[in-house]
């Protein structure tokens, strides 16, 4: 990555940079440009000529000394600035982590890991709009791509996902193009849809600093239906065809619960239907939506992929946490030592210590 040179010129506080060409926009300007009558006393009190600071800022630089470990990312290095609706356009098929325990410094881990996007999920997860944003955040400092699932198709619950900026959202139980089509509605500003607008102050704008924002929001979103009940399985071509719906993720423990088999979704009948959906969304011949899935025991990401699934969820923190410490108990509780001699010698003489385990015996 070069390094990046930035200019600070707001020392003397000058009016914010305009935040759209276009002249739809002019009348607010004068609602966001605080006039010196508007502050007089500090415009008494407060008196500094401009300042321009030269700042050079170089990437951080990571080696062999700093005990961090970095996976690979999955993109080529061309792919690598581009959004998620932009990397599946070029052909790649995602990899992503859910995140129910709201826990920024999991998430940042997930990003760091290698993660090509974290899904954090206010449907089933505890937290709300103001738990997620901490968790943005900590993705956008690993350059991981944020999700959010909602926990229900509302244009409220939309409007306060989307502000927060996220590159793609997650509606949940879709069951026919005419739920899909409001969904999208949801997304988009009049008269393209219904979505409430404070795009001058909130995050997805840059706190209204991406002057071409509401040029490229549409392109940029990634709007993603989850079909997950009968109805919507027999549906599911014709939502993947719905103007504006990107991606159908497949939910297969609600669908399993739908037809009948909520204890059992690897059941015949249950792989039957998401064979069907599978066919009826693939089936599109690359005009409509891409087909998205999460993970099961009887179903892998890597039987996911082969399928044709272009964005796999492998995992939920919490489930990969519950699996470690559990298996972390239970190889304690089950070791046993085969003499004294053995339990009382030093770690560091031990020589079945893992070498990854070294550092817990130092």
């Amino acid at each position: 990555m070069p390094a990046l040179s930035a200019t600070n010129n707001y020392v003397s506080s000058p009016p914010p940079p305009p935040l759209l060409r276009s002249s739809r926009n002019t009348n607010l300007l004068p609602l966001l440009r605080p006039s010196s009558s508007s502050f007089p006393s500090l415009s008494k009190s407060i008196s500094l000529k401009p300042k321009t600071l030269e700042t050079t800022i170089a990437p951080p630089k990571y080696s062999a000394n700093d005990g961090i470990s970095l996976a690979t990312p999955s993109q080529s290095p061309s792919h690598s600035n581009l959004n998620l609706k932009a990397r599946l356009a070029h052909g790649e098929t995602l990899y992503g982590l859910f995140l129910l325990t709201f826990s920024p410094t999991l998430a940042e881990i997930a990003g760091l890991a290698g993660y090509d996007f974290v899904v954090v999920d206010m449907e089933h997860g505890y937290g709300g709009i103001s738990d997620a944003l901490p968790c943005l955040r900590a993705l956008a400092a690993a350059s991981t791509a944020a999700v959010l699932r909602i926990p229900e198709s509302s244009p409220t619950w939309a409007k306060k996902a989307l502000d927060l900026g996220p590159q793609g959202i997650m509606f949940p139980m879709i069951d026919s193009p005419k739920l899909a089509k409001k969904a999208v509605s949801y997304c988009r500003f009049p008269p393209s849809g219904v979505r409430g607008s404070a795009h001058p102050v909130v995050r997805a704008s840059k706190y209204g600093m991406n002057e071409g924002y509401l040029e490229r929001y549409e392109e940029e979103l990634l709007i993603m239906c989850q079909v997950e009940t009968e109805e919507g399985a027999k549906r599911a071509g014709e939502i993947a065809g719905v103007e504006g719906v990107d991606c159908v993720q497949m939910g297969p423990l609600d669908l399993s619960g739908s037809l009948g088999y909520l204890w059992d979704p690897g059941h015949k009948k249950v792989r039957e239907v998401v064979g069907e959906v599978e066919k009826a969304v693939l089936g599109g011949g690359g005009k409509g939506a891409y087909l998205g899935g999460f993970a099961m025991p009887h179903d892998g990401p890597e039987q996911l992929r082969r399928r044709g699934y272009r964005m796999v969820s492998g995992a939920v923190d919490v489930g990969l946490f519950r699996s470690a410490a559990a298996e972390d108990v239970r190889r304690f509780k089950t070791s046993t030592s085969t003499s004294s001699e053995d339990a009382t010698a030093p770690a560091a003489n031990n020589k079945d210590i893992d070498e990854d385990d070294k550092y817990w015996s130092e």
